[in-house]
């Protein structure tokens, strides 16, 4: 009789440490899969009778375990599949190999299951088995098929080994410790939500409306001033346009590179470059002058916060104040509706110098009101950031959770 293969996870909770090593298994012996039927894009309506789950939202919506269902069809329903409620939904469809295992548990019966997506069944716990499937990306990527738009199907998830706690109790105080993690990330998440909206709120209150002179929110101490100045650019700040740093990219260069991707990314994509084509210092305000249609990054602005850090890449420019505090203008600028109307919709937006220069500007006439209203929102941007790092920290720590917990056994069956 052959012996099983058995493995350990690097931590096991203590009421678990005498029991029996995990049996190696695979996660066609753990379970069945089936596949979802089509609910397509021209189905759906918020009035529709039918809840559905489309694999769009495997990457884009859902966590680890499924709390709202939010999509609607109307196709007929003896056309579709629908949960029974406990299947673990895995994408079927998607461009990035490694994204796969953006899986998730739904936990509700009766809810149509869209064509792109692979249902799987267990008798095991199936929230320990999402979660364990959430560490799988390596393991996904390299069964995956196709070039540009790749496939995973479920024939080739069956061979996969996974390992098997005997104890279901083991399974579910796994599962109960991620989930309860998760929940206080979900948590964190609304409050950083919240602050979001809440420095959103600030912007509309102390900023005056299109076709006014004076905001709605105004510091008692400056209720008296009278109206805002109506400027342009020009008359307040310098431009330079970005220079091209394609060929002196270099992964140990001392600067940073500005370009749309880092600005859109608020400086998670990065490259680096020793040259610099153009120089920047703190107070600086960096704008994205180029876009795709209904593109999110046109006139989405960066602060320099340090000097001797950055360089400018083309299709970005530096606006330098010369008449105005530098941090009311960046807020001022940042994503204005002047520069979002160069956007037809239809094709690449590129906006010039003097389309730049031509901004409107509203600014108090009392400095000390310019600089209480960037304090203002300073404070409400460093509350985001901190909420952010909060955020982050906790991935990390589910992220790190997530390896010790579960074993990584990186060969397929044979």
């Amino acid at each position: 009789m052959n012996r099983k293969e058995q493995v350990l996870p690097e931590i096991r909770f203590p009421e678990f440490e005498n029991e029996d090593k995990w049996e190696i298994t695979t996660i066609g012996q753990m379970g069945t899969f089936y596949y979802g039927k089509s609910a397509p894009k021209w189905s759906l309506s918020k009035d529709a009778p039918t809840l559905c789950v489309r694999y769009g939202e495997l990457y884009t919506k859902f966590g680890t375990i499924i709390k709202e269902v939010y999509s609607r069809t109307n196709i007929d329903p003896k056309t579709l599949r629908f949960s029974k409620g406990g299947e673990i939904l895995v994408p079927r469809v998607g461009e990035d190999p490694f994204a796969f295992s953006n899986c998730s548990y739904l936990p509700f019966a009766n809810i149509a299951i869209g064509e792109m997506i692979s249902v799987y069944e267990t008798e095991q716990d199936s929230i320990f088995y999402a979660y364990y499937f959430n560490t799988l990306s390596s393991q996904f990527a390299k069964v995956v098929e196709g070039q540009n738009v790749k496939n995973l199907y479920y024939v080739n998830l069956e061979p996969i080994k996974i390992g098997k706690p005997n104890s279901i109790k083991e399974q579910k105080k796994i599962a109960s410790c991620l989930s309860s993690l998760d929940e206080v990330i979900n948590a964190e998440t609304e409050k950083l939500e919240f602050l979001r909206e809440h420095k959103k709120g600030l912007l509309q209150q102390l900023f005056p409306k299109e076709g006014e002179t004076q905001p709605k929110y105004r510091f008692p101490e400056f209720k008296n001033e009278g109206d805002w100045q109506e400027t342009t650019l020009d008359a307040i700040a310098d431009y330079a346009n970005g220079k091209a740093h394609e060929k002196e990219i270099s992964k140990t260069g001392k600067y940073k590179v500005v370009n749309s991707k880092f600005i859109s990314t608020e400086g998670k994509v990065v490259k680096f470059s020793d040259s610099v084509n153009l120089e920047t210092k703190i107070g600086d305000t960096l704008m994205v002058l180029s876009d795709i249609p209904n593109g999110k990054a046109l006139a989405k602005c960066f602060y320099v916060d340090k000097d001797d850090t950055y360089t400018v890449n083309q299709r970005i420019c530096k606006i330098t104040t010369t008449g105005i505090n530098n941090v009311f203008l960046f807020y001022q600028l940042n994503r204005n509706k002047y520069f979002l109307r160069f956007d037809d919709g239809a094709k690449q937006t590129n906006l010039r110098k003097d389309d730049v220069l031509n901004c409107p500007i509203l600014k108090p006439t009392n400095p000390k009101e310019q600089v209480k209203i960037a304090n203002t929102l300073v404070s409400a941007n460093d509350l985001i950031i901190e909420q952010k790092q909060k955020i982050d920290s906790l991935q990390t720590h589910k992220k790190g959770l997530l390896q010790q917990l579960f074993p990584n056994i990186n060969e397929v069956a044979v």
